[in-house]
This record gives structure tokens, sequence and C-alpha cells, in this order.
């Protein structure tokens, strides 16, 4: 079943009980002015051209003949390695795959300021040539060490002087971490998330393809296909949660949350499960790798599935370096990954699988309820597909009902082409009135909002597509907050019943106090908009 079948461009009002999210043209008016026109503007002067060429044919590529890898002359970027795996007593017992070795740890870096005490973001407008449509926002710096070391001889990497350690000397760092990135594509594969927030006095030069945008508004924009790209998704995700619903408060202003379990014995969970399912991990030469076969355009598996290794020749205006060539990973189709989330004695949970991937540094990290591409599964039987996949489709492709959020989001466009993933957050109560059957097992648990929050304080516990839906979650209480403020001045501009002619109908009752949630949804749902404020919940604790 195609994870994308079932979704209509009108799917997705902004209440609290619809999903959040649609395609792109139909969320066109959620653009702020801040961004649409500089946006504008920058589709003029500012592009990537991917064309794709023969893998032998990149030039300052070759396969290495000591290694059999496909490696740049210069030795850094990046490489394409074979990679087999054994895991025995798993569905799938033993694979070959190729997988990107880039070994430099990168810097994903976010700016923020203060305005009248609200926190303002500085995105970068950029092209990535596997971008499926064009320009999306980055975070502030986005570079590999090659990149901002000056390697590709381009021009200098802007803004990256305000996360040297000199720099954060003088700001105020709001996170610094590393973190993984997706361990069935990327070999041990981490970057410096960090975000710095700039003394008030402090002037920063706005350069061209930058622009300043409230925090609330870059999380609603979540809701919009394909804008928000991964890096900067990963960062937002590491941030302190209460920073984007008050702008104000610290860890230490909040009392604790309660959790189902506690945060020691989730650790103990998560080394149990890395040490019962580490898999037997050997490099071998791209030529070895059973089940794929190298042509003239690509390195694709025989069956047609997973993804493809392609080359491509890239032309591009408006970045440090003007073209270039390089190989890429194109999947063969849209993923999908979904969190169940409930309300546990009134705190917002979220059912994490515990999930090993061969390219991870520490062999497992907490995924999404889901992470899958569906049509990988299809020829299987139902014991061996994923838990809850066939829960989820079928909620998808049904009444709807349980769907909370829903948009499609694009991975990381420097190394995958075309790479798209749909995020979707169901209401596991409502799927269990269903007759779902939603439980724990040896390799998921619930956990609370406010324990991911604190993992990501540290390295390799949430992996990048569980990060990437944390923040949808933290952009359905900032997208309910746009709603209400956007009502408020609706309803200042006119009379009550223009307002109501003017504006969804629900968003005024919620701005003005008078939504009845109890007649809005069966009673035996959880509230889970409501869960989701971290105001309701506490700020992230620490080890229970």
């Amino acid at each position: 079943m195609s994870a994308e079948a079932d979704r209509s461009p009108g799917d997705g009002l902004l209440t609290t009980d619809a999903p959040v999210g649609a395609t792109g043209p139909a969320r066109a008016g959620l653009l702020p002015r801040a961004l649409a026109g500089p946006l504008d503007e920058a589709r003029g002067w500012m592009h990537t051209h991917a064309e794709q060429v023969p893998l032998d044919g990149l030039d300052g590529w070759a396969v290495d003949a000591r290694t059999g890898c496909l490696r740049h002359r210069s030795g850094r970027f990046f490489a394409v390695e074979g990679l087999r795996v054994r895991r025995p007593g798993h569905p799938v017992p033993a694979w070959d795959q190729p997988i990107i070795n880039q070994p430099e740890t990168g810097i994903l870096g976010l700016l923020l300021r203060r305005v009248d005490g609200e926190p303002q973001v500085l995105v970068q407008l950029k092209a990535e040539p596997g971008n499926c449509n064009g320009i999306q926002l980055s975070p502030t710096v986005q570079a590999t060490r090659s990149n901002y070391q000056g390697v590709h001889g381009g021009s200098r990497v802007p803004y990256v002087e305000y996360f040297t350690a000199e720099a954060r000397e003088q700001h105020h760092v709001l996170c610094d971490v590393r973190q993984s990135e997706q361990g069935a594509w990327f070999l041990r594969k981490r970057n410096r998330n960090i975000a710095v927030e700039v003394d008030p006095s402090v002037p920063v030069p706005v350069h061209d393809g930058f622009v300043w945008l409230p925090l609330r508004e870059l999380l609603s924009l979540l809701a919009v296909d394909d804008l928000v790209n991964m890096d900067t998704r990963s960062v937002l995700a590491c941030l302190p949660r209460e920073l984007g619903h008050t702008g104000e408060a610290s860890e230490g202003d909040l009392p604790p949350a309660t959790s189902l379990h506690s945060t020691r014995s989730l650790l103990s969970w998560i080394v149990d499960v890395r040490e019962s399912t580490e898999p037997q991990v050997e490099r071998v030469a791209l030529a070895e790798l059973d089940g794929w076969r190298q042509g003239a355009w690509d390195l694709a598996h025989e069956s047609g599935r997973f993804f493809r290794v392609i080359g491509v020749r890239v032309r591009a205006a408006g970045r440090e370096v003007s073209q270039w060539s390089q190989p890429m990973i194109a999947p063969a189709h849209t993923g999908l990954v979904a969190f169940l989330v409930t309300r546990i004695d009134d705190v917002p949970h979220v059912l994490l699988h515990c999930r090993t991937e061969p390219g991870f540094v520490d062999t497992a990290e907490l995924a999404p309820t889901v992470q899958c591409a569906p049509e990988t599964y299809e020829v299987l039987p139902a014991e061996l597909r994923p838990r809850y996949l066939d829960l989820v489709l079928d909620a998808l492709s049904g009444d709807r009902s349980p769907v909370r959020f829903d948009a499609v989001l694009s991975e990381e466009g420097g190394r995958f082409h075309h790479a798209r993933t749909r995020h979707v957050v169901l209401d596991a109560g409502q799927l269990a009135e269903g007759g779902g059957e939603v439980s724990e097992g040896p390799e998921h648990r619930w956990v609370s909002v406010h324990q991911i929050s604190a993992l990501l304080r540290h390295s390799h516990y949430v992996n990048m597509q569980a990060r990437s839906l944390l923040v949808c979650l933290r952009a359905m209480d900032a997208m309910s907050a746009v709603d209400a403020m956007d009502a408020m001045s609706a309803v200042d501009a006119m009379d009550a019943v223009d307002a109501v002619d003017a504006v969804d109908a629900v968003a005024v009752r919620e701005a003005d106090g008078t939504r009845d949630d109890a007649a809005a949804r069966p009673s035996a749902a959880p509230a889970l908009a409501p869960a989701l404020a971290p105001a309701a919940t506490g700020a992230p604790g620490g080890p229970a």
C-alpha cells in the first residue's frame, strides 16, 4: 500500500481534533510575510540543477582499488561503501547494502535572538541538489568540516564564527550535542547540533538568503510539505522544550512531570535491547554486494526496492561552490514514520521503538512507533511486517479520526535525492477504541515527552526520525497558538459575524476561551493537543 495513496491536498484543518498538515499548495497561506517575500526573491537568484550522470563519470570520484568503495580523490567529504549485515534471529537475518561513510562531524547551528521577549531563529534559504522542490529552510549553519575549512575551494560559510569556542563563551548556548543521522543510510554519521542565543546588544548582519523568523512561526511551518529541512528539524528537537512554548521559562522553573517508566529503567531497557540485537557488520567492496547490480547509471537492488546509488552533476547559484559532482542515495519509495501518542496520568507519552540499525554508533536508538517504507514489506507475511504498520496504514486510509498530524517532509538534500518521509501522529486511545491493539512489547515502551527531551541532551539515544516527529508534536502546539493569535487579530479588525465567516470557527472559539473540548470529540479519546503543550506537562526531567 502506498503511503501517499490516500492523502488529499485538502487534508489538515488546524483544529485540535483534525489532523495538522497538508500539501504545500493547500498550506500556502501559512507562510508568514517575513518569509514569503524573501523566498520569492531568492527563487530568482538561487538554485541547484542536478543532472544524473553515470557513476563512473563523476568528476573527482573513483572506486578505490584497495577498498572497493566509491571515494572522492581528496580523501575528504564522504565515501560510498559496501556493508554486509548479519542479525541472527531477526525476521531478515542477513543482507548486504551500500552505505555512506562520512567520518567528519559537521555543524548544524541555529542562531537565536529575542525581540520583545520572543525567541527568533535565523534560518537559511538553501537549495540542495537532492531537494524535490528547490529551496527549503536550513539552519543558520549547515556545513561539514570540509565545507567550513574550505576544502571545496569555495567561499566561506556565513555565520560559522558564532559557533566557535570563543563565541560560545560570549553568548548563551541553548543546546550543544552530537546526534546521529539515518543509521540505515549512514555509517556512524553524527553532526553537532548547536543553538546559540546572541546577546540582544550584539548586532547580527543579515546576509542575502537568510531570514529571521519567530520560533513559533518556524514550528508552525512544519505543516507545509517539504519546507523545513531535516537538519533544521534536528536542531529544533534539541532545543529546550519550554523555549518554544513561552520563550521565557528555564528547565528549573517548571515542575517535573510523572512518567510511566522511570528514566533509569528506560536506560536499562535500551542497554538490554542493544546487547540482544547487536548486528555483525562487515565492510565489503561494492562489487561484492549480494543482491545488488551495478549498471552504467546506478547501483541498485535486483528487486527494485530499497534505494539506488546514483551520480549527479550539480550546477548551483547562491552557494559557496557553483558546480560539483557527487554520488547520492535515491530511495525507491516515500518513507513513513508514525508516533502513537496518548496521555497517562494526564502526561503525554509516545510509544517508542528501540530500533537497531547497522550504521548506528551504539547499535540501537529510540525511534518512532513505526519507521519504514511500507512498499518494502508488501510481499512479507503479517508476522514479519513492522509492528503497528498495518494499524497505522488502516487509520490513514480509513476514517482518519485518530490522525493528529500528517505532512510529508524531506530528508537531507545534500546526500539523498528526492528522499521524502510522511510524518504522522495518531491518537492511540482512538485507535484502541476502534479495535486496534496498542501495547508495549520487548522493543516498544511508552516514554513521556519530557523524558524524550531530557534524553536529547545526550548523544545517540533518539534517532533522526524520532527527533523529526518530536518537532511535529511541538509544531501542533505552536500552530494552535498562531491560529489563536490570527483569530484574535481578525476579531479586532471586524465585527463578530464577519470574524466567524473569515476565520475558522474552532480557532475563534479557542481564542476567546469558549471552545467545548468535551463536545468536540468522543469522551474516551485522549485530549492530545492540550497534552502536548509544555505548560501542561512540566519541564524535561532528569533520571527518576
